[in-house]
């Protein structure tokens, strides 16, 4: 992920409206409701992709798919915070990774099947990274909201 965000031209961010709105529609289907080719929705979607803006994915609710467990885990370190977070997102298990202010230095959102893979996780891939000091596990009980339609700016 990129540091700094990149320029979007109007018709970039139409399409990217488009797609949050409903990503199952077909290159041509956009093209229409903006003006453009179906080639030309595909070339500037697959620029888009490569440049990091965009991903089109099935987003699921892991509870309902076999996945019993997902918390999100505040971090406190010492040490070079955004090493360790590189670390992190290294593990397969762990979803976000976030640097933040105020009384974490990370946060992670995992997605487990059980109980004892999350403690698993916990014990041998997070508390033992070089620099962890403190961990704060938030378990989900429910997924009530999900959302990616934020639009553009």
């Amino acid at each position: 992920m990129s540091d700094h965000p990149i320029a979007l031209d109007d018709i970039s961010k139409r399409i990217i409206e488009s797609l949050q709105r409903d990503g199952r529609r077909s290159y041509a289907s956009v093209g229409k409701e903006i003006g453009l080719s179906e080639a030309a929705v595909r070339n500037r979607v697959q620029r888009l992709h490569d440049a990091g803006v965009l991903q089109i994915v099935a987003v699921t609710d892991p509870l309902q798919i076999g996945f019993a467990r997902q918390a999100m885990v505040g971090i406190r370190c010492t040490g070079d915070s955004q090493e360790l977070a590189r670390r992190l997102a290294d593990i397969p298990e762990i979803d976000y990774v976030v640097l933040t202010a105020g009384s974490f230095d990370i946060l992670i959102e995992v997605i487990c099947e059980d109980d004892a893979s999350l403690l698993h996780l916990l014990n041998e891939k997070v508390r033992t990274q070089p620099g962890v000091t403190i961990t704060e596990t938030m378990v989900y009980l429910k997924l009530v909201k999900q959302q990616y339609n934020w639009g553009t700016r």
